[in-house]
């Protein structure tokens, strides 16, 4: 029977099939509306009806799931990273967050992969830019930081109907080696020679905080006095400071010539905390009897430097602040940390290796891994992963473990059991 070339009336929303007078098959399938408003749809044409009507239902598939490309110029990387991280995930991320993105997308990926269109992306393009970063000297985890970037970009975009796939979640980035050595916690003999050095500082709790209960640096920056009840020891974890963001004040007619960090008149961007974001990290925290001592006698040496700076006292309500009041800025507190180090003679280390020690130090008192969790404040769903990352055995807990194995197999501790009928002819 000889294919049926008359034109026929449609629903609204439904795709229109008809011949040509170039004897060719076409349709127009309703694919929505365009950014002014207007509907959109898409031409197809093929020799036979068959092959039409097939590739209409598979566009109309691709419709329905949210799959088709839209119209209009399609996206290139460049293109939908840079308006993606400033128009969509910025107003929803934390400026932390934010800044990682950023580097990662100005930094590697634009100038990696800017030029290719997104529905054109492959996993091999994602893996050849990540060997590329590795052969330049960056670091396996650099790799992963563009790799998590690119792979939410695409996800949005996937979900927006700008891509089909999402090349990123197929991608394999390169291997992260746990060294066995990249961490190792402060010994309790290197904690003591710390708090003998420690006493001698100013803001000396600031660093038991971080040691003896592993607070991260930016919650004991942001802890205020209103978070903190010394007659009942505990104190609430809400919130964290952020590292300092500024912009040029001088004007454009006679610029400083400097960074904008500093510019004589820079001018702070950023806000100066920011609540925290998981339910675990918002806790409450037992403070130990000698450290409620040192926090009230900090509170006495704040208050007479409040009186002695006068009006030069910059009121806040933080616990550790400047000598002249105000929050202490996280990249100097950094450098407070390392002084510490060299002047109690203590091994060089990162200031988050206080947070493993702290957190190996509960494991040593035996602390139960829910309290452990709370006090470290780890979620639920990933506490025994960050158990595994931060709690360190050591040496001197498996010399006992191998002890009482020897104790219990052998009898002796160190000493094998002897068979006194053992055949000793070889």
């Amino acid at each position: 029977m000889a294919e049926e070339k008359k034109r026929t009336r449609r629903a609204n929303g439904e795709s229109a099939i008809y011949y040509g007078k170039d004897d060719r098959w076409h349709a127009r399938v309703p694919m929505g509306y365009k950014d002014d408003g207007t509907p959109y749809r898409r031409h197809l044409t093929r020799p036979t009806r068959k092959e039409l009507v097939d590739e209409v239902r598979k566009l109309e598939k691709q419709r329905d799931e949210g799959s088709a490309q839209q119209p209009g110029k399609p996206w290139t990387v460049e293109k939908w990273l840079l308006h993606w991280v400033e128009n969509i995930a910025k107003p929803v991320i934390s400026e932390n967050t934010y800044d990682g993105y950023e580097v990662a997308v100005r930094v590697h990926l634009v100038p990696g992969l800017g030029k290719h269109r997104i529905d054109r992306l492959e996993p091999e393009h994602l893996e050849s830019l990540y060997r590329r970063m590795q052969k330049s000297g960056s670091k396996a985890g650099t790799a992963h930081q563009a790799h998590r970037t690119i792979r939410t970009a695409l996800g949005e975009a996937a979900r927006r109907g700008h891509v089909a796939k999402n090349a990123a979640a197929l991608a394999k980035p390169p291997r992260m080696e746990e060294a066995e050595d990249e961490v190792e916690p402060y010994s309790l003999e290197e904690v003591q020679s710390l708090l003998i050095e420690v006493n001698r500082r100013r803001n000396s709790a600031r660093w038991m905080l971080a040691l003896a209960l592993g607070l991260r640096q930016g919650e004991t920056l942001g802890l205020r006095w209103s978070d903190v009840d010394l007659d009942s020891e505990y104190l609430k974890l809400r919130r964290n400071r952020l590292r300092p963001r500024y912009e040029h004040g001088c004007q454009e007619a006679s610029p400083c010539g400097r960074k904008a960090g500093h510019c004589p008149d820079k001018v702070q961007v950023r806000r100066e905390t920011k609540n925290t974001k998981s339910r675990a990290g918002r806790r409450a925290v037992p403070l130990p009897g000698p450290l409620v001592a040192m926090l009230r006698s900090h509170a006495e040496v704040q208050a007479r430097e409040r009186k002695a700076a006068g009006n030069l006292w910059v009121e806040s309500d933080y616990v550790f602040t400047k000598r002249l009041g105000g929050p202490l800025s996280p990249n100097t507190d950094y450098h407070d940390w390392k002084r510490l180090l060299e002047d109690a003679r203590v091994r060089d280390g990162r200031l988050h290796d206080a947070r493993h020690t702290a957190a190996t130090v509960l494991m040593l008192l035996g602390v139960p891994a829910r309290v452990i969790d709370q006090i470290m404040g780890w979620e639920p769903g990933t506490s025994a992963r960050m158990r595994a990352r931060y709690l360190h055995v050591p040496d001197a807990m498996l010399k006992d473990v191998a002890r009482k194995i020897a104790e219990a197999i052998w009898g002796t501790p160190g000493t094998p059991a002897v068979d006194k009928n053992q055949d000793n002819g070889g």
